[in-house]
């Protein structure tokens, strides 16, 4: 059994097992990949892969097992060649990041100019997607952090760390009846067509569940995962917008009225997550403590050895957050 072996057969579940797209990602040969997987099974006695022909149809009972191995093995892999690489040169490096448009556009920059300004030599790859696919990709090792508010306690493999609190803002066009309110309620925001965040993104369960307790039915009449998007349709009058306060630039929007929603709606925690086990390099702490100044590398060493345990809550219970 060779650690080649094992690598083709993971990313070949990766890709949807397509042994082409596989081959392409990998920089080698359809047939090489595809002896070796034969080679592999004929060693193990098992299929890993069920087959119609030459193509790959699903992966085997046996295989299921044997790729969630296979990805432990990997990552391990990786960690060894991490330790050694920190110990080669902590200077230089890969950091890639998972999180959703909210923070990528309105959280991050200041942090990312910084680590870049700190770190030259470390290249900084950042993807986008759903709070699920963002926790997913960590989940799987695709990534080295998730940052996201939803959905990431769903995944047990992930160590989570309390980044911030944040809360939302309502924007109207000037003229609009709500801003001639001296005191906002949820039930004057209920009588209006509402734009605001895709369900599951940004703490929208924090907004669903404020309604839901005052026994109001929301008329939500266009959702994005984009607050520049629900910026924009409300300029056109689709309806009143419900953003992250975060989202919202005094200068740039100038021309819609900001109405404080603080106290309608429950207060949000960003965090932050990895994989357990995962090897931090150096630079990798000091992104965290960047991002999130009381996550120092004793808090994080901390936050790993009490993951799955009510200690880990008991860790972060005296720690103020900032708020945003």
């Amino acid at each position: 059994m060779k650690l080649q072996q094992l690598r083709y057969i993971w990313e070949v579940a990766r890709h949807d097992l397509n042994v082409s797209a596989t081959a392409q990602a990998l920089y080698t040969s359809q047939p090489g990949i595809s002896k070796q997987i034969r080679l592999l099974e004929d060693e193990l006695g098992v299929e890993i892969f069920e087959r119609s022909g030459k193509h790959l149809t699903r992966v085997t009972p046996a295989g299921e097992a044997i790729l969630a191995r296979a990805g432990e093995i990997l990552r391990t892999a990786e960690a060894i060649r991490q330790v050694a690489q920190e110990c080669r040169n902590d200077q230089r490096g890969t950091l890639a990041i998972a999180t959703t448009h909210t923070q990528a556009r309105y959280a991050l920059p200041p942090v990312i100019k910084a680590f870049m300004e700190r770190y030259p030599e470390v290249s900084l790859h950042m993807h986008q997607g759903t709070p699920v696919q963002i926790a997913e990709m960590a989940a799987a090792g695709t990534v080295d952090f998730a940052i996201a508010t939803e959905a990431m306690d769903h995944f047990a493999d992930l160590v989570m760390m309390p980044c911030y609190r944040w809360n939302r803002c309502i924007v109207v066009p000037r003229g609009h009846p709500l801003a001639a309110l001296r005191r906002l309620t949820l039930e004057d925001v209920a009588r209006h067509p509402i734009v605001t965040y895709v369900f599951g993104f940004t703490g929208r369960s924090r907004l669903d569940e404020a309604f839901r307790e005052k026994g109001l039915t929301p008329r939500v009449v266009f959702t994005a995962t984009d607050a520049d998007v629900i910026k924009t349709y409300v300029r056109l009058g689709l309806g009143i917008g419900i953003v992250a306060r975060m989202a919202v630039d005094d200068i740039q929007d100038s021309d819609l009225v900001v109405l404080d929603a603080s106290g309608l709606f429950k207060p949000s925690v960003t965090r932050i997550g990895f994989r357990r086990g995962t090897f931090l390099r150096g630079f990798m702490y000091e992104f965290i403590e960047l991002f999130a100044p009381h996550l120092s590398r004793a808090v994080i060493d901390a936050a790993c050895e009490r993951h799955g345990t009510p200690a880990l809550a008991e860790l972060f219970a005296g720690i103020e957050l900032p708020t945003y």
